[in-house]
């Protein structure tokens, strides 16, 4: 079969490998959706759980083309999303609902091969029916939107809190639809395209502002209130840093985007006893996949328009090679 093998840093080909026979209690997969994410790109530039040789590929949908030994939930020809956790379901972090801080945590297209290939081998657990009516193309966005799952109960948000969002590319998108959807007040959103600004309006913004404006336009917000929830969704070290300023007393500051490991912020200890400021992150997918599936499913997203292109797999080394262009918002690959 053809897969996409990120052989070292910076350096992706498209080769014939063996096909992954499944073997007991897992589904061997035909890809025919997969989303590229920012962790994708950070595999490739060798700066995030670099192990190679890898088949990158962790947002995917597909159909069950053979099942192994004791599957008994699938049978060949299902349709299916799956979650790319892979948690031991023993250790202490498993056993009280901190699954994604599993001692020996792993993730189909992070740290085992994945589905930037024909096929894909899981274990039946992952796997997720999908609905009747549900694309390939939404069904490989519900692991992005298990991510935002999780973030929104990191976040508990009260219903008319006011919000301050950092960067709108699909992520945030996606993070605008759930907080609008959750019950935010005023969702102010930040960011340094007027593309990605008018869509944010869109998906249930009720203010949006340039990156290079947001200190003018907030001095007196700064002064007087700030927001009850800030998000990061950019995971630049000097926009987060400045950050904390719009900041409510009492309020909370969410990093759902991802930083360099080895990035560092200042922040003063003192405005955070001061404040009653509560920080938080948000991990991956934390058992959200369900969920997620179910609120794609009810109609509460729209993905479609969060598609800026869709390549075929023999276009992914170009693409990786050349980098991700700021106007872009989800690159989705498909093999139908």
């Amino acid at each position: 079969m053809k897969a996409l093998v990120m052989e070292q840093a910076r350096r992706a080909v498209v080769k014939e490998v063996p096909y992954p026979a499944p073997g007991p209690g897992e589904l061997t997969i035909r890809v025919m959706a997969c989303g590229i994410c920012g962790t994708d790109l950070h595999i490739y530039q060798g700066t995030f759980l670099p192990a190679y040789p890898l088949i990158p590929g962790h947002e995917f949908a597909g159909v069950v083309h053979e099942v192994g030994e004791g599957v008994v939930r699938f049978r060949s020809g299902d349709r299916v999303a799956v979650d790319p956790s892979l948690f031991c379901g023993k250790c202490d972090y498993c056993l009280s609902g901190r699954g994604n801080h599993c001692v020996e945590w792993q993730a189909t297209g992070d740290t085992v091969n994945g589905a930037m290939a024909e096929f894909v081998r899981v274990p039946e657990e992952t796997a997720f029916a999908m609905p009747e009516g549900m694309t390939f193309a939404e069904g490989a966005f519900i692991e992005p939107i298990a991510c935002v799952v999780h973030g929104m109960n990191q976040l508990e948000l009260k219903v008319g809190q006011s919000v301050l969002l950092f960067g709108a590319g699909s992520m945030g998108q996606l993070l605008i639809q759930a907080l609008s959807h959750a019950g935010a007040g005023e969702l102010a959103v930040v960011d340094v395209a007027q593309g990605k600004l008018d869509m944010a309006l869109r998906n249930g913004a009720t203010h949006a502002y340039f990156s290079s404006e947001i200190g003018a336009a907030l001095a007196g917000r700064r002064r007087h209130s700030g927001f009850d929830a800030v998000i990061d969704v950019t995971g630049i070290p000097s926009v987060i840093e400045s950050q904390f300023q719009y900041l409510a007393p009492k309020g909370t500051h969410l990093q759902f985007g991802v930083a360099p490991r080895d990035a560092v912020i200042g922040i003063r200890p003192f405005d955070i006893y001061h404040n009653d400021w509560k920080l938080v992150g948000s991990m991956a997918v934390n058992h959200t996949f369900k969920p997620a599936m179910d609120w794609i499913a009810a109609g509460r997203f729209d993905t479609a328009p969060l598609v800026s292109k869709v390549i075929r797999l023999e276009d992914v080394p170009a693409f990786f090679e050349a980098g991700k262009a700021a106007e872009l918002m989800k690159v989705q690959i498909s093999f139908e």
